[in-house]
């Protein structure tokens, strides 16, 4: 994990982060996963290319509300304001297009969630043939976002263009709000909770230029994402990746990217994005900035979600 104290002025709050973070969440996992092992667990699955297609659209089910969930995002934010914490979220009905925020459109630094915009763009190379993967880039893929392999991702991104990759992504998704990092470090990428929401709605319906096959192949890596993730500045060189999202959201299962860095100033970072249900109906992005320890900045956004849903699903 990188470090320096930096601060860039966002929509309506100043984040940067500058370490690199790294991610996960598990599809299948329901309540409290098992105690997490010494080390990170890389698990490989199929090559790429292997994944059955995402559905053309949403599932058809009845539309449904988000009832109350407005004032439960209000709530959470003044629950994590209480303790110095202010947090940025969204959530997206895909079914029925209701986009539920708190307000704050603060720009964040992405940390590893932007190892999803450098697959994004490797598979768009792979299926338009410029580029292909041997068996050693496949599994590199896969440990990248199920572990957010740091040195994957700089392979990757020196590979591909450094910085024009997120030009290209933007371009694609139509995220007016992601900019590339200003000192051409992938970690130092930077958007909003909304931009993010985006992204992953439109990589689900296929609009955003990725054939669904190969989107289908990063969701399933996220949902197959280890309980820790490997991260050499701090004690025993691991990271738990389930704040947030999954640990909030106990009912459902989710395939989420995570991020985290310290120290923005004297803050931590945490950044928990992904798709929630079954039928990856729901879209969620929610991103803390504390000035605490590590285990509380986890432990704040893992309670905002689950103030915002109280019955552990959405």
């Amino acid at each position: 994990m990188r470090q320096r104290p930096v601060r860039l002025a966002g929509t309506t709050a100043a984040l940067v982060g500058v370490v690199a973070c790294l991610a996960g969440c598990e599809a299948t996992v329901y309540g409290s996963p098992p105690p997490a092992p010494s080390g990170p667990q890389l698990t490989v699955v199929a090559p790429l290319g292997t994944m059955a297609p995402l559905p053309e659209a949403p599932p058809d089910q009845p539309a449904a509300t988000f009832s109350g969930l407005a004032d439960r995002e209000q709530r959470a934010t003044a629950e994590a304001a209480d303790a110095g914490a202010e947090i940025t979220t969204a959530v997206l009905d895909r079914n029925t297009g209701e986009l539920v925020t708190n307000g704050n459109g603060m720009s964040i630094a992405i940390a590893s969630v932007v190892k999803l915009f450098i697959a994004d763009d490797l598979l768009l190379q792979v299926a338009n043939g410029e580029t292909t993967l041997s068996p050693d880039d496949r599994e590199m893929f896969d440990v990248m976002l199920r572990s957010s392999d740091d040195s994957a991702a700089e392979v990757f991104w020196n590979r591909s263009g450094g910085s024009a990759i997120i030009d290209r992504v933007v371009a694609r998704y139509g995220l007016g709000q992601t900019r590339p990092p200003g000192n051409g470090r992938w970690f130092n990428t930077t958007s909003t909770a909304t931009d993010l929401v985006r992204y992953y709605d439109m990589l689900l319906a296929g609009t955003g230029g990725l054939p669904r096959q190969q989107a289908g192949i990063i969701l399933n890596d996220l949902a197959h994402s280890t309980p820790m993730a490997p991260d050499g500045m701090v004690p025993g060189g691991v990271y738990p990746q389930r704040f947030g999202i999954p640990e909030g959201l106990p009912g459902d299962p989710v395939a989420v990217k995570q991020g985290w860095m310290c120290c923005v100033g004297a803050d931590w970072m945490h950044l928990s994005t992904g798709v929630i249900g079954p039928d990856r109906r729901y879209v969620m992005v929610i991103g803390s900035m504390q000035a605490t320890d590590a285990d509380t900045a986890r432990a704040t956004i893992t309670q905002a979600v689950r103030t915002m849903f109280p019955d552990g699903k959405i």
